[in-house]
C-alpha cells in the first residue's frame, strides 16, 4: 500500500470532510478535544464537504473542514504546513468570524453557540514541548472560565516524537496517523484497532484516488515544497546579511583600534586589506 500525505491540504479535507465517513470526524474530534463519556459528538453536519476543487481555482479555494454538533457548537479545523506568520492572530480571526456568522439572521445573542478552533501545524508556535495545547479565557483572578464561546487547540506536529508502542490515547493516534503515514507501508496493528482510523488510512491509500484527484494532490504538494523553498531561500539571505553585517562591524572595530594604537588609517587599512 502507499499512503498519501494527511497533512496535504486536499488529502486532509478527504479524509476529515468525508460526508459518508463522518465517523473518522467525530472520532478525531473527541480524540483531540478529550471528549468523552456525555461530552462525546455523536453526530456532525459537516457544513463544507469534501468536494475536489479544478486547480485552476485553488488560489480562491479555502480547503479547510468546518462542522457543527446537535447543540450547534461549531468547529473549525485548519491544516497548515508552512509558517506564514501571525497564525494565532488568523485563528482568533476564523473564530471570531465563525461566531459572528450566526447572527445573520437576527441579534438574538443567547442563541450564540460555542466554537472550537483546531489548528494543525507543521511547525512550533508555543514555547515548550507541549504537543497539543488547549488555550481558554479565564477570569485572571479566580482562573474560572466565565467567557467560555471561544476554545482554541493547536497540534504542533514537530513536537510530537511518539513511538506506536508510546502511545496512550486517541488523540496521540490520531496525531501519529497525521505525522506517519506516509512514510507507513501497512496499517500498524496499533490502530487498524480503532475502525475510524482503519477507514481514515483506506481514504489515505493512494489506489483509491482517481486521475484528476492525484493531479489535484500533487499540484498542491509542489506549492507546499515551493513555499517551503521560498521560506529557507528568505532565511539564507537572511543569515548572509547578517554575516556580512556582522564582518562590516568587525572590521569597523578592528580598524578603530588600530588607529587608537598610534597608527594612521592608511596603515591601519592596509592591515586589514581594505
Amino acid at each position: 500500500m502507499k499512503f498519501l500525505d494527511p497533512t496535504n491540504d486536499l488529502a486532509f479535507k478527504k479524509i476529515f470532510g468525508n460526508e459518508k465517513k463522518k465517523n473518522i470526524l467525530i472520532s478525531f474530534l473527541n480524540g483531540i478535544l478529550g471528549f468523552e463519556g456525555e461530552h462525546q459528538i455523536e453526530e456532525v453536519e459537516i457544513l463544507n464537504p469534501y468536494q475536489a476543487p479544478k486547480i485552476e481555482e485553488l488560489k480562491e479555494t479555502i480547503l479547510d473542514i468546518r462542522a457543527k454538533d446537535r447543540s450547534g457548537s461549531q468547529f473549525i479545523i485548519e491544516m497548515q504546513k508552512n509558517d506564514k506568520g501571525d497564525f494565532p492572530k488568523r485563528s482568533q480571526y476564523y473564530t471570531a468570524k465563525a461566531y459572528t456568522a450566526q447572527l445573520e439572521s437576527g441579534f438574538n445573542y443567547s442563541s450564540l453557540q460555542k466554537v472550537y478552533f483546531i489548528g494543525i501545524l507543521n511547525f512550533n508556535i508555543f514555547e515548550g514541548e507541549n504537543y497539543l495545547s488547549r488555550h481558554l479565557i479565564l477570569n485572571e483572578k479566580t482562573l474560572k472560565q466565565e467567557l467560555s464561546d471561544f476554545e482554541f487547540n493547536f497540534v504542533e506536529l514537530k513536537k510530537f516524537t511518539k513511538e506506536l508502542n508510546e502511545l496512550a490515547s486517541l488523540a496521540d493516534k490520531w496525531i501519529y496517523f497525521l505525522k506517519n503515514a506516509k512514510s507507513l507501508d501497512l496499517i500498524p496493528s496499533e490502530l487498524e484497532k480503532t475502525t475510524e482510523l482503519k477507514e481514515a488510512f483506506e481514504i489515505a491509500n493512494s489506489f483509491g484516488w482517481n486521475k484528476k484527484e492525484m493531479e489535484i494532490y500533487d499540484y498542491m504538494r509542489l506549492k507546499e515544497m515551493d513555499a517551503e523553498n521560498e521560506i529557507k531561500t528568505a532565511e539564507k539571505k537572511g543569515e548572509e546579511r547578517g554575516l556580512q553585517k556582522g564582518r562590516q562591524e568587525g572590521l569597523k572595530e578592528a580598524l578603530q583600534k588600530l588607529i587608537a594604537s598610534g597608527l594612521s588609517e592608511e596603515q591601519a587599512r592596509k592591515i586589514l586589506e581594505l
